[in-house]
C-alpha cells in the first residue's frame, strides 16, 4: 500500500472523530510526511528514516512538541496495522525512538494553601481585581478566559466560553452563587454593555495585578497558581477526580488534571490524619 493512500484514509477517519485543533496538527505533520514519503510503500519506511524526518521537522521545538509528533506518527502506523494491514510493522515502535522522544517527567507544582488564597482575596480591595482572582481561584478559569468574558456570556452561575483553548465550540464554567452575585453587581455598577469586555485590561496588566495581590500576603503568585488551587481544593474536599477534570478544569485527559493537583504538604497530611482519628 502506498503511503499517500494510507494518509488519505487516516485523515478521513480523523475528520469525523477528532477536534479541529487535532485535525490541524495532523494536517501539518502528514502534509510534510506525505511530501517526503508519499509515493513509497508503507513497508519500505524504516525507523532510521522516521528518526531523520522527525529530527528535521522538530528542530528547535520543545521536547513536548517532539514527543507529540512522534506519538502522532506512531498512532498512524498503529491505525493502519489495526484496520488495513495486520502484517505491517510499526517503524516508530523501536527502543531508540521511544527513548529519544520520550516525555519528560511531569512537573509537580507547588500548591498554595487555601487559607493563604483566602487571605490574598480578602486583602484585595479593588472590586474588579477581587472578582478576577475569585474567578480563577474558585471557578478554575485561566487568566486569558477571564479577560475575554462579556455580560452576554454570563447566565446566573454559568459562564459560556466561546472558542476555548480545547478547540471545542464552547465550554461552560460554573461559579459559586456569591461570586455570580458580585459579578452581576459589578457589571451593573459599571454599566458594561452585553457585548463589552467585563475586564478590559491586557494580559500583562492582569499578571501584574495577580503578582501584587500575592505580595500582599508574602507569596510569589502567578495566575495559573489560582487555577491549580481551584482543582486541588476541590479534590481535597472530596470532589470526584472526573468532576475536577471535566467540570472545573475542563481537561480532555485525566492525566493532565493529576499534574495540577500537586503534592500533599506535611501540614496538610497531619491535618488529614488528625481529622481521621479525632
Amino acid at each position: 500500500m502506498k503511503l499517500l493512500h494510507a494518509i488519505e484514509s487516516y485523515q478521513k477517519y480523523h475528520s469525523f472523530n477528532s477536534k479541529k485543533n487535532t485535525i490541524k496538527n495532523y494536517d501539518f505533520l502528514f502534509t510534510r510526511f506525505n511530501n517526503e514519503f508519499g509515493k513509497r510503500d508503507l513497508e519500505s519506511i524504516t525507523p532510521d528514516e522516521i528518526l531523520s524526518f522527525l529530527t528535521r521537522l522538530t528542530e528547535g521545538n520543545s521536547q513536548t512538541t517532539k514527543r507529540n509528533r512522534y506519538s502522532s506518527l506512531k498512532a498512524f502506523f498503529n491505525y493502519i496495522r489495526n484496520t488495513i494491514d495486520f502484517e505491517i510493522q510499526n517503524p516508530c515502535d523501536t527502543p531508540i525512538l521511544r527513548k529519544i522522544f520520550r516525555e519528560k517527567r511531569p512537573q509537580q507544582w507547588k500548591i498554595i494553601e487555601k487559607d493563604l488564597i483566602d487571605e490574598i482575596i480578602f486583602k484585595t480591595e479593588n472590586p474588579r481585581n477581587r472578582i478576577m482572582l475569585e474567578l480563577m481561584a474558585k471557578g478554575g478559569m485561566r487568566i486569558g478566559e477571564v479577560l475575554k468574558i462579556r455580560p452576554i456570556d454570563v447566565t446566573d452561575r454559568k459562564i459560556t466560553l466561546p472558542d476555548p483553548k480545547s478547540g471545542r465550540e464552547s465550554e461552560i464554567v460554573y461559579i459559586p452563587q456569591k461570586i455570580a452575585d458580585r459579578l452581576r453587581e459589578y457589571i451593573q455598577a459599571k454599566g458594561i454593555g452585553p457585548q463589552m469586555l467585563i475586564f478590559p485590561i491586557t494580559y500583562n496588566a492582569a499578571r501584574i495585578m495577580v503578582k501584587k495581590a500575592g505580595e500582599s500576603a508574602g507569596v510569589n503568585l502567578r495566575p495559573h497558581d489560582l487555577r491549580r488551587h481551584a482543582a486541588t481544593h476541590a479534590s481535597r474536599f472530596g470532589t470526584p477526580i472526573e468532576i475536577v477534570s471535566k467540570v472545573i478544569l475542563r481537561h480532555v485527559h485525566l492525566a493532565t488534571t493529576q499534574r495540577y493537583l500537586g503534592k500533599v504538604t506535611d501540614v496538610e497530611a497531619m491535618r488529614w490524619i488528625e481529622s481521621l482519628y479525632a
